[in-house]
């Protein structure tokens, strides 16, 4: 049975002061969570300072991203291996804001996926289409690219220590959702994509909703039998919403 996985993405957010409000917060409420496995994403010039915080709590440490580089000549680039160092277990790779902002193409995506995997590290592989996609009838078509990207590179056995987390491009921060059924037919499509390859890797694969997902709709949403928990936005930035969806998957 797969473990339900709540992972906060705090995004250009927070303070030292903020950080370790929100931590704590989250930790005085962390017994009633039962079922699922909690993961923060700070800042990457946060990660050790939510190290320190998060130790002993059983909570995960991620980061947003990696460089599709090992090391060199690349400033501002921060490498797979050096977010190993603080502990993390996850790193977001193909956030919908790093392609559609910073450019991120699909082959960049897979070869920072291929990084962290390297590294022994768990790859949150973000997939979704825009609005626009959606409308002209092409969310399945931009999502089979966005995981063929890492298939045709590396293969299956790649996804064998992996997350996939579907993001609605239109639902990111507009306080839309799609609806459970949308969400289900786009977590079983990506889940049948990877069946047709290898139907144990497929089965044991958790597939997250990345899309405004909160302590409201959480439970309707966790309900479905292919999604496997949140990538949590804005309400991963307020410890009792963090902690609400979390009971959700209870």
């Amino acid at each position: 049975m797969r473990q339900s996985l709540v992972a906060g993405n705090w995004k250009l957010n927070g303070s030292l002061s903020s950080i370790s409000e929100l931590v704590s917060g989250i930790r005085e409420q962390l017994s009633s969570v039962k079922n699922a496995e909690l993961a923060v994403c700070p800042p990457y010039i946060y990660l050790s300072h939510v190290q320190t915080l998060l130790d002993g709590s059983g909570i995960s440490l991620g980061a947003q991203d990696c460089s599709d580089q090992e090391n060199g000549a690349y400033t501002g680039e921060v490498a797979a291996a050096m977010v190993k160092e603080f502990a993390c277990k996850y790193v977001i790779i193909g956030h919908s804001e790093r392609r559609h902002i910073y450019g991120d193409t699909n082959e960049k995506v897979a070869t920072k996926f291929a990084h962290v995997v390297k590294n022994r590290l768990t790859p949150i592989l973000c997939v979704g289409e825009t609005l626009q996609e959606r409308e002209d009838g092409h969310t399945e078509v931009v999502i089979s690219k966005q995981i063929n990207a890492v298939l045709d590179l590396f293969g299956i056995e790649a996804f064998k220590n992996a997350v996939i987390a579907y993001e609605p491009v239109w639902a990111i921060g507009t306080g839309k959702v799609a609806s459970p059924t949308q969400a289900q037919e786009v977590h079983e499509e990506i889940r049948l994509t990877l069946d047709a390859q290898n139907k144990d890797i497929a089965a044991n694969m958790r597939i997250l909703y990345g899309g405004s997902m909160k302590p409201e709709n959480a439970k309707e949403l966790l309900q479905q039998p292919d999604i496997d928990g949140g990538l949590i936005g804005g309400a991963a930035l307020k410890a009792e919403d963090f902690i609400g969806i979390a009971l959700a998957a209870n």
